[in-house]
């Protein structure tokens, strides 16, 4: 595992900080770790704090009244979350689980606003986080729209199976439908299918990608 310093270094937020710029800042950050199922935040608290993800993995999701769940994201070591609501000082927009053991950096909303008084670069680097932000969320409204779920799964496949920084959070049909939007049924199904086109094999619930390539012209879109 990194130094605080160093995942600072390394962090977006924090890219062109010079060290003793980098120092100042660690002594804001404190550690939080979750075990597996753990809730980092609650839609709607009025959480006060930037959080990073240093290991494992956090997903963010949304809930319907009706118990729907909708995964926004999967947020991996280095990407941080709860951003919004440290600007506009609104409550939390989405819940944010650890899919396994999770160790998380904090930074207090009181401090982030020192910070981006004491360092005029951070507010740039900010706005390029939320962009990227932004663009993903594009993305998503695309994938739900116009793809089919066929199309869907394997690019969930694709972007989470092999994957080092997942490790100790293995995704389950039920969380492959909730990314997906659709039902785990409706999952099973469409797994079985690019199983049969040998394009992924299943042993003992685990998924293996036989054919990269092939999934990736399953992903191709038809908008």
């Amino acid at each position: 595992m990194t130094t605080k310093l160093e995942f600072l270094k390394a962090s977006p937020f924090f890219s062109g900080f010079s060290l003793e710029n980098l120092e100042i800042v660690s002594k804001h950050v404190f550690e939080k770790k979750l075990a597996r199922g753990e809730m980092a935040l609650t839609e709607g608290a009025h959480a006060r704090t930037l959080f990073f993800v240093v290991a494992g993995v956090v997903k963010l999701f949304k809930t319907s009244s009706e118990g729907k769940e909708q995964i926004l994201s999967l947020m991996r070591p280095g990407e941080s979350f709860n951003d919004v609501p440290m600007f506009d000082m609104g409550p939390a927009p989405a819940n944010a689980q650890a899919l396994g053991p999770v160790i998380l950096y904090g930074i207090q909303r009181e401090d982030l606003d020192n910070m981006l008084i004491q360092f005029p670069g951070l507010s740039q680097n900010i706005i390029h986080i939320l962009a990227r932000r932004i663009r993903y969320l594009i993305s998503l409204v695309e994938d739900l729209s116009f793809r089919s779920v066929v199309s869907r799964v394997a690019k969930i496949l694709i972007e989470n199976i092999g994957d080092p920084s997942q490790s100790g959070a293995k995704l389950t049909q039920r969380d492959m439908a909730a990314m997906a939007g659709t039902a785990r049924e409706v999952v099973s199904r469409s797994l079985r299918y690019l199983e049969d086109e040998k394009l992924i094999e299943i042993r003992r619930h685990q998924i293996a990608i036989r054919d990269k390539k092939g999934l990736e012209r399953v992903v191709e879109p038809s908008f």
